[in-house]
């Protein structure tokens, strides 16, 4: 296996883009991501894009051939990677695994949806079909449901509070106000969120990440070449992905996410570190207790202690661990097919020094933690400044 690194990042703005539609957000992205990595595209030797319904939301199937063929990349091949909300990540795993493996030489990993374009209805039952479609979605099960079930179980076993999830909305829109890309850029109290109305108790609307369009891509090659290409390039050192059951009243326990400590256990042992020492996590919060759920499932914090933890800052910028620093799902926004990459860009950022107003302090190690589903699809990597 070969070592693996980022060389190129790009991104859009993430938001309710009214402008522009699918191929655009690609385009832009993608010419960012050649342009930071100094190539012209004609390096390019596969293309792997993380979209979860363009068919559902944009009537727009056979994406990898559209991709390709608008940004200029053809005969490239170019595969379409779909995997829920984990689509983004699971496609920077493909990508990572092609180069790795000597397949290709240089790829463009990319993800996007635009998710603005039809009723909200549409949406949801979209989303919906990340679950499962017949004893979850058919009956009337809705994702914020799902994931009340979990908050409310965690609520009753470890003691978790709306306050406590609350924080977790507070935490990430502050470090989405210091993100030019970010959705929502505007900082909020904890009394905004428990007098937001309810979507599903506990769960309210700022507990609940936002429908979004944007787009994010990555350049990977083999690191032996990559310094030819970027002053700074970031090594994945790991990539790691687990599965777990569709259904939520499948699952041995509802307060954690089995696909999650699988894939990060794996992933801490071929990069050979330990959740100690993780400086900066993308981890995905598309409520705030799945972020509660994620930094315990993840290590970072020992279960129960999620809430306690988020709500005495120590997930803040420069604290104990910098957790969403990009503003996370929640801020920041949810493009499902681009959030994986969206995450990998932010890392890359952090290990690099280049994010700005919400940079961590020494950050030599990060890590990103994309969920399809309810959990029933899991994908971590781990990244480390290769310069």
């Amino acid at each position: 296996m070969r070592k693996v690194a980022i060389v190129g990042v790009g991104m859009t703005r993430f938001c309710e883009d009214w402008k522009r539609g699918f191929r655009d957000l690609v385009l832009e992205a993608g010419r960012k991501a050649l342009e930071d990595a100094k190539l012209s595209g004609a390096e390019i030797d596969g293309m792997y894009c993380g979209t979860m319904a363009p068919g559902r939301l944009i009537a727009q199937e056979h994406a990898g051939a559209l991709l390709a063929d608008w940004m200029g990349l053809n005969p490239v091949p170019s595969t379409r990677v779909e995997a829920a909300c984990a689509s983004g990540g699971v496609a920077l795993r493909s990508g990572f695994l092609a180069v790795a493996s000597g397949y290709h030489d240089c790829v463009v990993v990319g993800g996007v949806e635009k998710m603005t374009d039809v009723p909200g209805a549409d949406v949801v039952s979209a989303l919906g079909g990340a679950g499962d479609q017949e004893w979850e979605l058919f009956p009337g099960a809705t994702f914020p449901g799902i994931y009340a079930l979990m908050a409310r179980r965690h609520m009753l076993d470890y003691g978790t509070t709306e306050e406590q999830m609350a924080s977790v909305a507070v935490k990430n829109h502050l470090n989405g106000s210091k993100n030019k890309y970010a959705q929502y850029q505007n900082v909020i109290t904890l009394d905004t969120v428990l007098k937001s109305k309810v979507v599903a108790s506990p769960l309210k609307v700022f507990d609940c990440s936002p429908v979004t369009d944007g787009a994010a891509a990555l350049v990977l090659m083999p690191l032996d070449k990559a310094k030819a290409h970027s002053e700074m390039p970031i090594e994945i050192v790991a990539s790691a992905q687990a599965s777990d059951t569709l259904a939520l009243h499948d699952r041995k326990s509802l307060t954690s996410m089995r696909a999650t400590e699988v894939a990060s256990k794996k992933a801490y042992e071929m990069a050979k570190v330990t959740p100690k020492d993780i400086s900066v996590a993308e981890v995905h919060d598309c409520f705030t207790i799945a972020e509660i759920l994620a930094i315990e499932d993840l290590g970072f914090v020992k279960k129960g202690q999620g809430g306690p933890a988020s709500e005495a800052g120590k997930t803040a910028l420069n604290s104990d661990i910098s957790i969403n620093t990009s503003g996370g799902l929640k801020a920041c926004g949810h493009p499902v097919g681009a959030t994986g990459i969206k995450q990998a860009v932010e890392v890359t950022w952090q290990l690099r020094g280049q994010a700005n107003g919400r940079q961590v302090e020494d950050c030599d190690i990060g890590l990103t933690h994309n969920v399809g589903g309810s959990g029933a699809t899991a994908v971590v990597h781990i990244m480390k400044r290769a310069y």
